[in-house]
């Protein structure tokens, strides 16, 4: 019986002990978290853009529906892209209303990756 109190209490020991490299890799955990979590307050652009855009626009940005603008062939800049989405164009609805700045920033830069 004493045998059996002194293995756990050898096995408590040990487990106490082990504590401190589980926090050492908790805190490297926390720095990847704190990197996931300042990742997950940027927009997703590709996201916005297929929830919003994907209908005129197409997967690719070449589709056309309703005179939806070649995306591909485009050769606006960033900072006119998002003028653009901000405020409309031709048929094109503004989307400051549905939008923050970041995120219509983020759907500019991603029309920008849609290259044939």
């Amino acid at each position: 019986m004493k045998k059996t109190i002194v293995s756990l209490g050898i096995a408590a020991f040990i487990m106490a002990c082990g504590g401190s490299s589980e926090s050492a890799s908790t805190t490297s955990g926390s720095s990847a978290n704190a990197q996931a979590v300042a990742a997950a307050d940027k927009p997703d652009g590709e996201k916005i853009y297929k929830q919003y855009c994907v209908t005129c626009h197409g997967l690719y940005g070449d589709m056309g529906a309703s005179g939806a603008f070649n995306l591909q062939e485009s050769k606006l800049k960033l900072e006119e892209r998002v003028a653009v989405i901000t405020n409309g164009r031709n048929a094109m609805t503004a989307f400051e209303a549905l939008l923050d700045a970041d995120e219509i920033k983020a759907v500019a830069k991603y029309t920008m990756k849609l290259k044939p």
